[in-house]
């Protein structure tokens, strides 16, 4: 998994850089960023004499982001050994086919910081790639006909044209790299947990392994996935949760009993603290937790936000006609399991009587209302009033 190979490469000191388009190849490749230097590599250039050349690290490889293609991205590195770099979004949609520069491969690029040499906020160059992809088609039908505008050898490209878009929130960057590269790479979600952990003295996910069996630990962190189930014998809900720390993953059972007490909370994003014990009757670690808890990172003065659910943001509110059909209803529901956050969501149902009909969706189904999912939810969505 690649999630492992990046905290491998950060146990030896490598660094691991993101994708970009006029400087990754097609894997992951090996890169020196000239003018940062590690302890290693100071004292290695003092005992040679030799000066050392840079930071060594190692560049994300453009076919590994999801949702792009091999392809295609082999397509775009041959243009951009064949014409240089590329300068801006709208260059390059117009230098690539526009069968390969379509809108999906576009958004996940973007999404995955593969733009970020332009110095633009990801949330506006995300914004632009609709306008991107018109104008280089456009400037294609042009060359096509013959039509070769008198200011094309002197004017920039239309990209420099700013849109004023509100950036995306350090919440929304780091779910997509995620989602696209499968690490964080511009942050992570418990970086604002650090002080709190540290004051806290948890263990490491990674110590653990030095554990016996049925060991007793306390650990922090933030889950990543989530597994309802029910047991085969008396059908008790109970969960599987996959949580991760800055060192690694780990999977925990929550039976019944802890289960029924922190349900609500069991949601992809959430910070937790677990206090369990360690199985190692298999060759993966797992652990069975005892107790789990809510964590909210502290306040600048140093004391910690409440760790509950108690924190009321505005409902946000999709409404339903009276011919909505349970297919209807089910792509609703796969859309919001996309962006699980702290927003509660509120279904309005049309009746034939004319009366309306309002349910709470569920803490399962609370959302994290970004941009890309209000377009998502765009036929259903009244209110987003944050």
């Amino acid at each position: 998994k690649i999630s492992v190979f990046v905290g491998e490469c950060k146990r030896m000191g490598i660094s691991i850089l993101p994708p970009d388009v006029n400087k990754s190849g097609l894997k992951f490749t090996p890169e020196t960023v000239a003018g940062i230097g590690d302890a290693g590599a100071t004292t290695q250039g003092s005992q040679t004499g030799v000066p050392d050349p840079g930071y060594k690290a190692i560049r994300y490889g453009l076919a590994a982001i999801k949702h792009v293609g091999e392809s295609a991205m082999e397509a775009a590195i041959r243009e951009r050994e064949r014409g240089g770099d590329f300068t801006s979004l709208e260059d390059f949609c117009s230098r690539l086919d526009s069968r390969i520069a379509n809108r999906k491969m576009l958004e996940s690029l973007v999404k995955a910081g593969a733009f970020d040499f332009l110095g633009r906020e990801r949330a506006e160059l995300y914004a632009y790639i609709d306008e991107a992809l018109s104008a280089s088609a456009a400037a294609y039908r042009d060359r096509v006909a013959g039509q070769v505008s008198l200011f094309d050898e002197v004017t920039a490209p239309t990209t420099s044209r700013k849109k004023l878009i509100a950036p995306w929130s350090e919440h929304e960057k780091l779910s997509y790299e995620k989602e696209l590269l499968g690490f964080y790479v511009s942050g992570h979600p418990l970086d604002a947990y650090v002080d709190l952990f540290a004051a806290k003295n948890y263990r490491s996910i990674a110590s653990l392994g030095e554990l016996d069996d049925r060991a007793p630990f306390k650990i922090a962190g933030a889950i990543v996935e989530v597994e309802k189930k029910f047991t085969r014998r008396e059908g008790k809900p109970f969960a599987v949760v996959w949580v991760e720390d800055l060192s690694d993953i780990l999977e925990v059972v929550v039976w019944n009993e802890v289960y029924l007490k922190i349900s609500d909370a069991l949601v992809a994003g959430r910070v937790i603290e677990i206090r369990g014990t360690l199985d190692r009757r298999d060759d993966a670690l797992r652990a069975t937790a005892q107790e789990v808890k809510t964590l909210a990172p502290r306040k600048a003065n140093g004391a910690n936000e409440r760790s509950t659910d108690t924190c009321q943001e505005p409902a946000v509110l999709l409404q339903f006609s009276a011919a909505a059909t349970s297919n209807e209803l089910r792509e609703v529901r796969e859309i919001l399991a996309t962006s699980p956050g702290r927003r509660p969501v509120q279904l309005l149902f049309d009746r034939a009587n004319g009366n309306s009909l309002r349910l709470d969706a569920g803490a399962e189904f609370r959302i994290n209302l970004t941009r890309d999912l209000e377009g998502k939810l765009s036929r259903w969505l009244v209110t987003a009033k944050a």
